[in-house]
């Protein structure tokens, strides 16, 4: 079976070495396994939640576009759209919305941690905090469920979110009574490398401590040149553990050039040699990449071409018809038609059905009554439900008579009789 694997990238600032070797490489080689449907998506409507600048939303958007087409994701094989540009998402949000429990949304990681530090601040609790970031999982879980998504690629700081998309999906199938939703898994790759910033933290925008992936070839030196490193001299052996340097050289590196630098850290190499050697092997692999990126942010009408026709085969193959069938299912159907509440209520009726109660004697019986009302099988009393729920499951799938021998029951009606009666049961439960 193909496995659906969806992966999402905020349009939010401009993409980093780190975003580079933690997503979009390895996701990029993920898309050309044969047996995997990929989704890609940018999402500009979860920006919106902390980023409300417009002109750096729509620069945001096309840098993070032309990097991840830069980088080797092919629109022709993959699912590569805008999040905005499919309008069955934002109407699916509220769908979940309506089941989702907000006890769940409560829990929420990134909401709980903006409560904690309002109440650490003696602010009111809620101070600041907007009903986007609130919200936040249900629009994740409705970019995850309205593709059935399999898998969905996380850091294990995204992990409530999935299992959070997995409850709103859940309940929105027991509500409606049938599985619309496929309950989605987190793939998590504890492979995947954080890259240390120019400060040795971890490489972030928040820390104000990146290198831009696209930088010009002269800026990306000056940047390399400025990570931190001690003062330790040439000729002092050096520590590869805790290093930086050593870290981001290891990212772009094969593991016999790595064991090279390694010695060389060893040996005493000096800090300039040694923040060369990581920009020349940086700079090796991004620079055709950054030509690429070039001449795709020069044409910013194809980019948007690529993104709209994504949504519109998107659209047509799987989001307009999953709707349809959604908004049938809650109820939001042509008046015209007659309710298939109804049809399916009518249709329950017709069918035998097993009564289960517990009777003066305090023991508990079950009987199997026809849709006229006239018992099938009566049973005898069992000291527990679970007894008498364990003998129903058997019947079921009885398709001969012995299989019906036994003291327990009573059969009322030729066995014939009760034979066809479970056979329709099975058949309307199929």
């Amino acid at each position: 079976m193909t496995t659906r694997v969806l992966t999402g990238i905020t349009t939010s600032g401009t993409p980093h070495l780190g975003n580079y070797v933690g997503a979009v490489r390895p996701a990029v080689a993920a898309s050309r396994a044969g047996d995997t449907e990929s989704f890609y998506f940018l999402a500009d409507l979860h920006s919106l939640i902390k980023a409300q600048d417009p002109a750096r939303t729509q620069r945001s958007t096309l840098e993070i576009a032309a990097t991840w087409l830069a980088c080797g994701l092919e629109p022709d094989k993959v699912w590569f759209y805008r999040q905005s540009d499919v309008p069955e998402i934002t109407e699916l949000t509220w769908f979940l919305t309506c089941v989702a429990g907000k006890g769940i949304l409560n829990r929420a990681h990134a909401y709980k941690a903006a409560v904690d530090k309002n109440n650490a601040d003696g602010e009111d609790p809620d101070a600041g905090i907007s009903a986007g970031l609130f919200m936040y999982p249900v629009l994740m879980a409705a970019d995850i469920l309205i593709f059935n998504a399999h898998q969905v690629p996380v850091g294990r700081d995204q992990i409530q979110h999935i299992e959070m998309a997995r409850d709103f999906g859940q309940r929105f199938n027991h509500v409606y009574g049938r599985e619309y939703f496929t309950l989605p898994e987190a793939l998590i790759d504890d492979n995947v490398a954080t890259l240390p910033g120019l400060d040795g933290r971890k490489m972030s925008k928040s820390y104000n401590n990146t290198i831009p992936l696209f930088a010009p070839r002269d800026e990306l030196k000056k940047l390399v040149f400025s990570i931190l490193t001690d003062s330790r001299g040439p000729g002092e052996p050096k520590d590869t553990e805790g290093s930086a340097l050593f870290q981001l050289y290891q990212a772009f590196a094969s593991a016999e050039e790595t064991r090279a630098f390694a010695q060389q850290f060893a040996d005493g190499i000096g800090w300039g040699d040694a923040k060369q050697q990581l920009f020349e092997r940086i700079d090796a692999e991004i620079a055709p990449l950054r030509e690429k990126y070039e001449a795709l942010m020069a044409r910013p009408a194809d980019i948007e071409a690529i993104l709209r026709d994504g949504a519109r085969r998107l659209r047509e193959r799987y989001a307009t018809p999953l709707l349809a069938e959604l908004r049938h299912a809650v109820g939001l159907r042509d008046l015209s038609q007659q309710p298939v509440a109804e049809t399916r209520a009518a249709a329950k009726a017709a069918l035998p059905v097993f009564k289960q109660y517990r009777d003066t004697d305090s023991r508990f019986y079950f009987k199997l009554v026809d849709a006229e009302g006239n018992v099938l099988v009566q049973s005898n009393g069992f000291d527990s439900p679970k007894d008498a729920g364990k003998l129903i499951g058997v019947l079921k799938r009885a398709e001969q008579a012995d299989a019906m021998e036994t003291p327990e029951i009573v059969l009322q009606v030729p066995a014939a009789d009760v034979l066809a009666a479970l056979a329709a049961l099975r058949e309307a439960e199929a």
